[in-house]
């Protein structure tokens, strides 16, 4: 499995991270080829060598013809929606802006689909954003991972005035990660970097178990007295067919909720992300019989399943710890049938055979269509998808 690991020696930033993957081989006029594909913006892409304390780096910068207005999160959704990136490219692009618009919202008091971005809301970030991206799906990497991440002092200049570094947004976005304060003047992760990080990273610290194939080095706009000013991607393999991600477990114990409710709640934190939620019968203090609902969910987002479990349950009290689990590789495919085409699941084993696994909500919604029995049209799928892959 390909993996790989961010040391953020200096920091990190959109321009940095994307810098790196191009210091790896990434083509330039390949990422300028997929980025033709999101309408209606305006740029130019620089990318050159850099010597940083003797280290051969690239550094790479959007340059845009004019200084524009920010954009709403609404506006630069519905653009990554109607671009012509691969559905995956488009996926981890709105993965990264959503996590943004979460804390800009949380900061400003504002729900998050009425966030107006200003300087994260012009081209040169959504060009950061999506060229990351676009860099992680072309390089075909599994799993990322980075290190601690290296925090700076100061105050720097916004569009709402002075504010503190490391900023607000940046602050959000990390929340739950390890970090280390240095005695650095200056923004050494901008928010920019810090939603591409938190969204993409499945494990922060120490590096991975790896064998080093690649080593690639951005580097960013400023100079430090102590440390060179650089963001490094080392790429590789684990000799394991299983992806590794670090989640969160998140259970309650409830005995006096109306048990009508958890379909809506699970619907609730379904919708927010997280990655699995079941319900266990358990016995409680004086033999009451209850629930204990628990929440797989990413680290990033526990705050926003404890407020969904505050405000929609009983409790007055969430337990969270962290886990680790192991995935099979898995992609998704469609499987024409006499009846339509269907969405499939193919998953790897971890001897390198593959097997199909139906999507249950086309199959309910093509059987009730056609009127045909739900186990004729799965039968039907999986004949299509052996007749395929012979």
């Amino acid at each position: 499995m390909k993996i790989a690991y961010g040391d953020l020696i200096g920091g990190v930033s959109g321009d940095m991270f994307v810098a790196a993957f191009l210091d790896l081989g990434f083509p330039l006029n390949r990422l300028k080829a997929e980025l033709k594909k999101i309408p209606t913006l305006s740029y130019k892409l620089e990318a050159t060598k850099k010597s940083v304390c003797g280290i051969q780096a690239t550094s790479f910068r959007v340059i845009c013809p004019r200084r524009e207005p920010g954009r709403s999160w609404k506006q630069i959704r519905a653009l990554i929606q109607q671009s012509g990136l691969d559905p995956e490219i488009r996926k981890l692009g709105l993965k990264i802006f959503s996590r943004l618009a979460e804390a800009e919202g949380k900061i400003h008091g504002i729900a998050p689909d009425k966030v107006h971005f200003h300087e994260v809301g012009a081209t040169d970030s959504i060009v950061d954003i999506m060229a990351a991206a676009i860099g992680c799906r072309e390089l075909k990497i599994d799993s990322l991972y980075f290190s601690r991440i290296p925090l700076g002092r100061g105050i720097g200049r916004s569009e709402h005035g002075p504010l503190p570094f490391p900023g607000p947004a940046t602050l959000e976005l990390i929340k739950g990660l390890p970090v280390e304060w240095t005695s650095l003047e200056g923004e050494t992760v901008t928010p920019t970097g810090a939603a591409v990080i938190s969204a993409l990273g499945v494990g922060f610290g120490d590096a991975p178990r790896m064998t080093i194939e690649h080593i690639g080095y951005g580097a960013g706009q400023k100079e430090f007295p102590d440390r060179p000013n650089l963001f490094r991607l080392i790429t590789g393999t684990d000799g394991a067919r299983c992806k590794q991600e670090e989640m969160l477990i998140m259970e309650t114990n409830i005995d006096d909720m109306n048990p009508e409710f958890y379909d809506y709640v699970l619907d609730r934190l379904f919708a927010a992300g997280a990655r699995d939620v079941f319900l266990s019968a358990i016995q409680m203090k004086k033999n009451r019989p209850g629930i204990m609902l628990q929440v797989i969910a990413e680290p990033s987002d526990r705050e926003k399943m404890a407020a969904i479990l505050f405000r929609e349950t009983s409790t007055i009290g969430v337990r969270y710890y962290p886990v680790h689990r192991l995935i099979l590789k898995r992609a998704s495919e469609k499987a024409q049938t006499r009846f339509g085409a269907v969405k499939v699941k193919i998953i790897e084993e971890p001897d390198g055979t593959k097997r199909a696994t139906p999507e249950y909500d086309d199959l309910k919604r093509i059987a009730a269509k056609k009127n045909i029995p739900l186990k004729v049209l799965y039968d039907e799928v999986l004949k299509s998808v052996k007749k395929d892959s012979d």
